[in-house]
């Protein structure tokens, strides 16, 4: 008896779930196409197509520096 209302309760909770997990994924309509601002015909590119390269790498060189000192910390920590 206890394994069958614990299936039901699991698949009624992913049932509810996958119902209202739906209109999470509604987005409104896209903005209309500016008058002639810019210089520009059709909408602008997201970010106004900025490069996201360098920003990356540092992002990228921030992680690696945090996961040493973290090692380091931790190998030190053992040391004592």
């Amino acid at each position: 008896m206890k394994k069958t209302v614990k299936i039901l309760s699991v698949t009624l909770m992913l049932a509810l779930f996958a119902g209202f997990s739906t209109s999470v994924f509604a987005q409104g309509p896209p903005p209309p196409p500016p008058s002639g601002g810019h210089g520009q015909t059709t909408n602008q590119p997201a970010g106004g197509g900025a490069p996201i390269g360098s920003a990356v790498t540092l992002m990228l060189g921030l992680f690696a520096a945090y996961g040493a000192k973290k090692a380091w910390d931790a190998r030190h920590k053992l040391d004592e």
